[in-house]
This record gives C-alpha cells, structure tokens and sequence, in this order.
C-alpha cells in the first residue's frame, strides 16, 4: 500500500516539469496518498530537504517554466555513503516510493537505488534533449524546439537584412533532435548532427556547387555536440574557406531551458505525471513511464539507458531535398 511517495526533479531543469509535480500531487491526492516533496533532486534528499506538498502548493504551476522543486546534479548521491543517507531520510519520512523527474542521469541514480534498498521508483522522461527510450518526446522537448524556432525566425530578419550567413548552435550535447526539428521549421541550409558524421567537406560543397540556387542569405543551425566542433569553431573553417562571406554566429544556450511550457508539453507532463503514481499504486517499480504513438508505455530503468534513441533519418533524408 502506498501510503506516502515523494517526488523530485534532477539533473537539467525543462519546460513542463512544475506541470508534471502537479500532476503527481493531484493524483496522489485523488487516491488518498500523501506527498512529499523533495528539493534539489537527490542532493536534497540527502540532505533531507523535504516538505508536505498539498493541492495548494501546486496551484497556478502549470504555466511556469523550470521546477519549483529546483533541481540539482549530486555527486553526493553516486556514492554508497550518500545513497545510505538517503535511505535514513526516506525511512524518516516514510516514504514509500518515489517519483524522479529528469533524464538519463536521473534514472540510473533511480535504478541504482532500487538495487540497493528497493524503494520503488517510476521514472518521468524530463529533457530538452529528448534522447530517452521509451517515449516519443520528453517533457520540455516542444517548448525548446519552439524557444529556438522563435530565435531562428529573428535570426532570420537580420541576415535577410544584410545579405549574412548565420550559424546558429542549438543545445543537444550527444543528440540533435533540437537541431533537426527546429532546423526543418526555420528552412535552415543546413543541419550538423551528432548522429550523422557530417563532413564539413560537404558542407561547402553544398555552398560552392554550381548548380545551386542563390540565396542573398543562408542559415546553418549547428547542435552543440555536433563532431565537427562548436558552431564558432565550424564558422571559423568556413569563413577560411569562404573569406567572401559575411558570416556570423549565434549561440543560443540556455535559453532553449526556460519560458513557458507549451500546451504539448503541458499536457505530456500532466499524462505522465498521472501515469507515474498510477503505476507505484499498482506495485510497479524500477520503472519509467513514457508516451508511444499517443498510449502509455513502460520500460525498466535499464532499458531507458541501454537502448540508444536515435532521430529519425525520414526527416533528416527530408531535411537535405529541402536545403536545395
């Protein structure tokens, strides 16, 4: 019986995830179950930085971004000594499972911590970078997506303005799922990919065939993980190679994590939320939950990490017709 569960959000904050707390509170609520809440994800609990959430502590969340529980990255909690302090706080405030909102980092903390002391945990996919198993889109993927579109489509009027070539680096530090789908959105010329091993050979073939379509100016949009470099260090090559163009960069960074949720990620993370202390009620643990083709979808812990999620090579197939 579940009785008292806690919930935190850990690792990189993401648009959604205050809808995602206020979706677990009302649904703990709605079962007669009381939460907890913890702050700074795994480093608060360590610390036992907890407090008694109620319906009135989750009221008018939903629309703001980041997560009112912050969030934290602890180091504390991948030793031994840290995880045991954790499960002194947990039995000091019975605590009888745990929701943990986050990424890849998130769910192996999880995972390790169900092997140890077998407190049941379900795991909520939270990431712009949208690079978790077991979901078609994380929480706060379409607002990041959204956020740099919004920045490209600006971008856009200056290099229109003065006839510029603008390379413009999306988060995605090992994928470019942010940079495919936003670069698809805002017509870019083209698209560098930690997944794909872009030559940057091809990349000024494409600028210098000449059969090419002239264009007064051009967008590059470059993920921050991209094998060739960071988007300054691509355009340096390129300006080298092409001392002709008027080249600038833009780097959009942190951006791309805050602002207001969109109604996608709104509704994912009130889904998910909802479906995460479902699962807990059913006695279900070492688990994530996620949304597959518009259904719920269950994985271990386990496979969340070892299954490699991939973008899809239809839109990045799609994304080199369209440059031309």
């Amino acid at each position: 019986m579940m009785k008292r569960i806690g919930v935190l959000t850990s690792g990189g904050d993401a648009p959604g995830m205050n809808a995602c707390i206020r979706s677990v509170v009302r649904t703990a609520k709605f079962h007669g179950i009381e939460v907890i809440g913890i702050k700074r994800g795994y480093q608060g609990l360590i610390e036992g930085d907890l407090l008694p959430l109620t319906t009135d502590h989750v009221a008018n969340i939903i629309q703001y971004g980041g997560t009112f529980l912050k969030s934290a990255r602890s180091e504390a909690f991948r030793t031994k000594e840290g995880r045991a302090k954790a499960f002194e706080v947990i039995q000091e405030f019975g605590i009888d499972g745990l929701v943990c909102i986050g990424g890849n980092g998130t769910y192996t903390g999880a995972g390790i911590f169900y092997d140890e002391y077998k407190i049941p945990s379900v795991g909520v996919p939270g990431t712009i970078d949208n690079d978790l198993y077991g979901t078609d889109f994380t929480i706060g993927f379409d607002t990041a997506v959204n956020t740099a579109l919004d920045a490209i489509d600006r971008i856009r009027d200056t290099a229109d303005a003065h006839n510029r070539l603008f390379f413009i680096e999306v988060m995605g530090r090992d994928s470019g799922f942010i940079a495919l789908q936003s670069g698809i959105a805002g017509g870019a010329e083209g698209i560098l990919l930690p997944e794909v091993m872009s030559d940057f050979d091809e990349l000024l073939q494409h600028f210098n065939q000449s059969d090419k379509r002239a264009k007064a100016f051009s967008i590059v949009i470059v993920a921050e993980g991209e094998e060739s470099g960071h988007a300054i260090d691509i355009a340096k090559r390129f300006e080298a190679a092409n001392p002709n163009h008027d080249i600038r960069v833009s780097v959009l960074g942190h951006i791309q994590r805050g602002g207001k949720p969109s109604a996608n990620d709104r509704i994912l993370a009130s889904f998910l939320g909802n479906a995460a202390v479902e699962e807990l009620i059913k006695g279900k643990a070492n688990i994530c939950v996620g949304m597959v083709n518009q259904a719920l979808f269950t994985c271990s812990f386990k496979e969340a990490i070892d299954n490699k999620k991939t973008i899809n090579f239809d839109l990045w197939n799609l994304s080199k017709v369209l440059s031309h």
